[in-house]
């Protein structure tokens, strides 16, 4: 038997994880396991982007039609992600939430202002540079998020 490991299988034994961990999550918060629940998590799992409640919802509503999923599903079991810190979320103001799953290795992020579009990015001199400050500063760092906002790309050539 190989011991190499396809990157397929990776991210099965990865979702499995996930998985056991939402549900031990449930069932710590006294809520069933339900289908629908469970393709909340998969999606975000699936998809790697950064998607508003109402987005996830109509993709859930278009891939599984017959399910019946109601977006008050989807608030709740965001929310109860969010408070785990299985998925993090971008704060746009009076424009809402958008969600990604925390699983993901750290990572920054360009918002842009016009059309709402993020992408993300990974700088290991900032990360050394955050680091020695907080060193210096005497400061304990545990984590961080960094948001830079801006105009894309795309919307500069409009």
């Amino acid at each position: 038997m190989s011991n190499i490991t396809t990157d397929f299988n990776d991210k099965t034994v990865e979702y499995k994880q996930l998985l056991d961990d939402f549900k031990q999550l449930l069932k710590k918060n006294s809520l069933k396991f339900t289908i629908q629940r469970e393709v909340i998590l998969e999606t975000l799992y699936s998809l790697d982007e950064h998607l508003t409640p109402e987005a996830l919802h109509n993709l859930i509503q278009k891939k599984f039609p017959d399910l019946n999923t109601g977006i008050a599903t989807v608030y709740r079991t965001l929310s109860l992600l969010e408070e785990s810190d299985m998925v993090t979320s971008l704060s746009f103001g009076a424009h809402g939430k958008k969600y990604e799953l925390g699983a993901k290795h750290h990572h920054d992020h360009f918002i842009c202002t016009a059309c709402g579009d993020i992408t993300e990015f990974v700088d290991e001199q900032i990360e050394e540079r955050q680091h020695k400050i907080a060193q210096e500063l005497g400061f304990n760092m545990k984590d961080h998020s960094m948001q830079i906002y801006g105009i894309c790309k795309k919307c500069q050539n409009r």
